[in-house]
């Protein structure tokens, strides 16, 4: 094929979604995806909250969800609690599967690319490949017009000896060790005898050590009473969690290029949770007729620039949580606010909050010292180690 209507570089989450949905809404669309890896999604699991998505949403994306469970439980020192509402995962492999049948052999993996404009890709062996336009989704990119810190994780996925008994997720335990942040234990039951064990810390570089982390996973099975037996897979990553930053030079920095997802800054500004925007900005793309560069560029633009504004609460809260108070005593921020309303957690997780709800976590007996606090809101922050 001479020209594509669309190529989508990267087969990761966004530009997952993006090629899914307009499977389902333009499907005489000339769509190609490339992705350097052996399958598309690599070796990650999505997760998300029931209300981060609109009953639509979950219909389409509803194929590529693996698991889903009847609410989740948080644990902390001094407070422990079930929320009621329902919790989501997408895994790498159905995701994969997903994709494989609807795109066929327009989706190409182990296909390298060396070079990337608004209307072409050139391939590491020299091809290049035409389309009407390009969206580059191959994951965060550090910027000097970003500060972010870090949630860095390790997680690995064990079949037990025994059955583990849990009946939903564990989101947060941070009863464990904090090792000098705000340290928390995730975990996913993905069937009777599996679970998927996460060390999960909020720090100021992407530095984890993965044999340490081996270790605390095995010391938190082990204390959970937990047989560990086969490892089936481990997964290893860092997501940005965004302190303040210069939007429209991040933009510019990208010129005419068209990006989604974590490059296009398009994620939760404090969990790091990108699953739901990705959904929205697919809806956005597929719903404005065929992808003509000109066009896909305003969208984005505009789209990105609105989930900046709506964010900015969480970007405060986020110079809070890095920047005042001592770091292993961060998990006294999140155990008051997990003593809130189900309502507003909810909302907290879709970006949706109230005027209501920011006061409603900002007043009463602060986590951290007020002045710290004043001091965090009001700083302007270097930025901090990439990753």
């Amino acid at each position: 094929m001479n020209k594509w209507d669309l190529i989508l570089v990267g087969g990761g989450l966004a530009n997952g979604l993006i090629a899914w949905r307009l499977h389902q809404q333009q499907p005489g669309l000339r769509v190609l995806m490339l992705e350097a890896g052996e399958r598309a999604g690599g070796n990650h699991t999505w997760s998300f909250h029931e209300d981060d998505l609109t009953p639509a949403q979950h219909e389409w994306l509803r194929p590529l969800v693996a698991h889903r469970w009847q609410g989740y439980e948080v644990r902390f020192p001094r407070y422990t609690r079930t929320l009621p509402n329902d919790y989501l995962s997408v895994t790498a492999e159905s995701f994969a599967e997903a994709l494989e049948t609807a795109l066929g052999d327009n989706l190409r993996t182990g296909c390298e690319v060396s070079e990337v404009t608004p209307q072409s890709v050139t391939l590491r062996n020299g091809d290049r490949l035409d389309a009407e336009a390009v969206i580059d989704g191959r994951g965060y990119q550090p910027s000097p017009y970003l500060t972010v810190g870090l949630q860095a994780f390790l997680g690995q996925q064990w079949r037990l000896a025994e059955p583990h008994g849990l009946t939903r997720p564990i989101l947060m335990d941070a009863t464990v060790d904090q090792q000098q942040s705000y340290r928390f234990v995730y975990t996913l039951p993905l069937s009777a005898d599996t679970l998927l064990i996460e060390d999960t810390h909020y720090q100021d570089s992407a530095a984890l050590d993965g044999d340490e982390a081996r270790q605390r996973i095995a010391d938190y099975a082990r204390a959970q009473g937990w047989q560990l037996q086969e490892l089936q897979r481990e997964e290893q990553g860092s997501l940005p969690i965004t302190l303040q930053g210069q939007p429209k030079a991040f933009r510019q920095q990208q010129g005419d290029r068209l990006c989604s997802g974590l490059r296009a800054g398009l994620f939760h500004a404090t969990t790091g949770y990108s699953l739901p925007l990705a959904a929205a900005l697919a809806d956005l793309i597929a719903e404005n007729g065929r992808p003509e560069r000109a066009r896909l560029h305003k969208l984005i633009a505009r789209f990105a620039a609105r989930q900046w504004r709506r964010q900015r609460f969480f970007r405060v809260l986020n110079r809070m949580l890095f920047l005042a108070g001592r770091p292993e005593r961060r998990w006294q921020v999140m155990q008051r606010f997990y003593q809130l309303d189900d309502g507003l957690i909810a909302r907290f997780y879709a970006g949706r909050l109230t005027p209501f709800d920011m006061a409603r976590i900002l007043t009463g007996k602060p986590p951290v010292p007020v002045g710290e606090a004043l001091l965090a809101v009001l700083k302007k922050t270097p930025r901090l180690r990439a990753f």
